[in-house]
C-alpha cells in the first residue's frame, strides 16, 4: 500500500521560522549585548536580568516556530477513525 504523500510546507512559514531561530540565537549570543553591569534593576546587574527574560522570549520564539511548521492532518484523514475503523 502507498503511503499518500504529506503536504508541502509554506516556503514563507519556513522562512519566518527560520528568522525567528536566528534572532533567539542571535540574542544569547551576541554577548555585547549584555556584557555590562548598568543599569541596575534592584541589587542585579544588566547582565542578569537580560538573560532572566529571555529564557520566556526565547520560549515564545520558539513555540510560534512550532506553530508555524507544524503539520495538519488532511480533512479526510481522520475519517475512518470516526467510523470505527482502526488503522492499521
Amino acid at each position: 500500500m502507498t503511503q499518500p504523500t504529506p503536504p508541502r510546507r509554506n516556503p514563507a512559514a519556513v522562512a519566518a521560522a527560520t528568522v525567528l531561530v536566528v534572532v533567539a540565537i542571535a540574542l544569547a549570543l551576541v554577548v555585547p549585548i549584555y556584557a555590562r553591569s548598568t543599569p541596575k534593576l534592584g541589587d542585579f546587574p544588566f547582565f542578569y536580568w537580560y538573560q532572566l527574560i529571555l529564557v520566556p522570549v526565547i520560549a515564545i520564539l520558539c513555540a510560534t516556530c512550532y506553530l508555524l511548521l507544524r503539520r495538519r492532518p488532511a480533512p479526510g484523514a481522520a475519517a475512518g477513525e470516526r467510523n470505527g475503523e482502526v488503522a492499521r
